[in-house]
């Protein structure tokens, strides 16, 4: 399989499970439009239309622009196409594993060469999932480390002024995953042990990654472009952009929160934040 092929396939896989639509035209329509107003770069829908007659119902090879060939691999969380074609694993389904590549010392090689044959190997899915962002080129082993930790909660950033950034675990103190349930209450979740408050608030069962990750940030004036691309997700609806610390869905409703692109984080964080929309 040519890496274009390999490209626009997972891209087309990727909007299939965002957008749920599983028609040609459908995921042409959605891609069009997420280019255009998440990532600033228009690529109408009947281009996507023929590079999915050609990349993934057919087995042909037509021409793609290489500044299209770089957002596309962007969409998927890469640098550009070297990247993704230097990099990108296919997940191997017979053995349900997938081996991480990563960038060490600038070098192309994957971490097996390196380390005498080390191979990192994530299974079980169901039980835990890496965020895209970690298969992307440009991460050191140092790097990779301190995503991992990240993740699991190893790491609280610091600005050096003794408060947390970006509004990130802002309330302190020990999470109360012990109790059943829990509720969103404007930025973060609240644990309780009742399975009912009152009518306009939702009470589910008590999930801890989501009660300890998963918070509104308050103060996207806060965002850059380093500390925000690829670490932070975002909603966008009604032109209204609210930033996350984790992946997920959004609490209130419903909707898949995407990874932060460079272009929503210039347009919707730092400077031109909206920080009255963002305290309601």
């Amino acid at each position: 399989m040519s890496k274009k092929k390999l490209l626009i396939t997972e891209v087309f896989k990727k909007a299939e499970e965002e957008s749920q639509r599983d028609t040609k035209n459908g995921l042409a329509s959605y891609l069009w439009l997420y280019f255009k107003e998440d990532m600033g770069f228009d690529i109408n829908d009947r281009s996507f239309s023929r590079y999915y007659d050609a990349y993934v119902i057919g087995n042909k090879e037509i021409r793609i622009n290489p500044d299209r060939l770089d957002m596309l691999s962007e969409y998927l969380g890469y640098k550009n196409f070297d990247d993704f074609s230097g990099t990108f694993v296919k997940e191997n389904n017979e053995v349900n594993k997938t081996t991480v590549k990563v960038s060490v010392d600038n070098d192309e090689e994957s971490l097996t060469e390196k380390l005498s044959k080390i191979v990192i190997n994530i299974t079980n899915e169901q039980y835990f999932k890496i965020p895209d962002f970690l298969k992307k080129n440009g991460m050191g082993i140092v790097e990779m480390a301190f995503v991992l930790l990240l993740v699991t909660g190893g790491v609280v950033f610091s600005n050096g002024k003794g408060t947390p950034p970006l509004g990130i675990f802002s309330g302190g103190g020990t999470p109360a995953i012990d109790k059943p349930y829990m509720y969103w209450d404007k930025d973060r979740y609240i644990a309780s042990d009742s399975s009912y408050i009152s009518p306009q608030i939702e009470v589910v069962p008590m999930e801890p990654n989501k009660f300890v990750y998963q918070k509104r940030i308050t103060r996207p004036d806060t965002l850059t472009i380093e500390n925000a691309v690829d670490k932070v997700w975002y909603d966008k609806s009604d032109n209204h952009v609210e930033f996350f610390t984790n992946y997920g869905t959004h609490p209130e409703n419903g909707k898949t929160l995407k990874v932060a692109t460079p272009h929503i984080v210039e347009t919707y964080g730092g400077e031109n934040a909206n920080l009255e929309l963002a305290d309601n």
